[in-house]
């Protein structure tokens, strides 16, 4: 009962559905489905954690790149009925085939290129700058100097002070 929740859970959101559309191209990286689809880092995060939760997606991690694919042969029945019925369901519809030219245009691109341009544009990956808010929390993931959180730290204690 779970994996079926799960599996509909996933199936519930049409930026997830798009993603498992856009991935029977092939593996992407994050970066390539941010940009396909123009979200924030986090969200698509958020949405293919829930996908790979629901075994509707694989990952594999290559240095600081993570990359998503369709699941191989060897899935649950209920995943690969799931895909099939997503891919013979929506395989026509205008938004799938605009999300397709567009990934064309997206795979083009270098992903380091991607990644950097959505730090300037963003802040939000490894490569861009700490924010305050990263100096006071450093497990939220950015790269932050020693400097940085002393400097952030002795600001904080003055501020309560």
């Amino acid at each position: 009962m779970r994996a079926f929740m799960n599996v509909t859970k996933a199936l519930a959101d049409e930026t997830r559905v798009r993603t498992l559309l856009a991935l029977r191209c092939g593996e992407l990286c994050v970066c390539q489905i941010t940009e396909l689809f123009g979200l924030a880092p986090s969200t698509v995060s958020k949405h293919l954690s829930i996908l790979h939760q629901a075994g509707l997606v694989q990952q594999r991690k290559e240095g600081r790149w993570i990359y998503y694919r369709l699941p191989g042969p060897a899935v649950p029945s209920l995943v690969r009925q799931a895909l099939d019925w997503v891919h013979q369901s929506l395989a026509g519809e205008s938004r799938v085939t605009e999300d397709n030219q567009r990934l064309k245009q997206v795979l083009k691109c270098d992903p380091t290129e991607l990644c950097k341009r959505q730090c300037r544009s963003e802040r939000l990956c490894s490569l861009a700058p700490a924010t305050p808010a990263g100096a006071r929390w450093p497990k939220v993931g950015r790269a932050i100097s020693r400097a940085t959180c002393s400097t952030s730290s002795q600001r904080a204690s003055r501020n309560t002070a």
